[in-house]
């Protein structure tokens, strides 16, 4: 288990469900929202809580993945970070935060799982089993 949740922002609900859904299942804490705004309050409520961030880079309202990804780095320098893009991706050298991995829609579930497991095992923080 993450000593915290991963917070996921994705606007699409069928992806977001079904991402939510397979990392619970793979034993992760989840924090699911739809928008950028809601991704930004959820971590200014309790920044300590959250382990890792998984975003869409295209949010329909407020700021972008990238524009997240920074705001939480702010606070958190070593937060890790999952991009997740079906376009989009040929800016992640650019836009993306240091540290970051990018995961080009569509994807396996395997592969968001990895990645996360590697970041935060990276970071020395508790995972679920594999």
């Amino acid at each position: 288990m993450t000593s915290g949740a991963v917070l996921v922002a994705e606007d699409e609900s069928i992806i977001l469900l079904d991402v939510e859904h397979s990392l619970v299942e793979a034993g992760f804490e989840v924090m699911a929202v739809y928008s950028g705004n809601d991704a930004i309050a959820a971590f200014d409520r309790d920044p300590q809580h959250i382990a890792a961030l998984l975003t869409d880079i295209r949010l329909r309202d407020g700021p972008t993945g990238w524009e997240l990804a920074r705001h939480m780095r702010s606070i958190n320098p070593t937060l890790p970070v999952i991009y997740m893009s079906g376009d989009g991706a040929e800016d992640w050298s650019s836009l993306g935060v240091p540290n970051s991995l990018m995961i080009t829609k569509p994807f396996v579930m395997a592969q968001i799982i990895t990645g996360l497991a590697n970041l935060l095992n990276a970071q020395g923080v508790g995972t679920a089993p594999g």
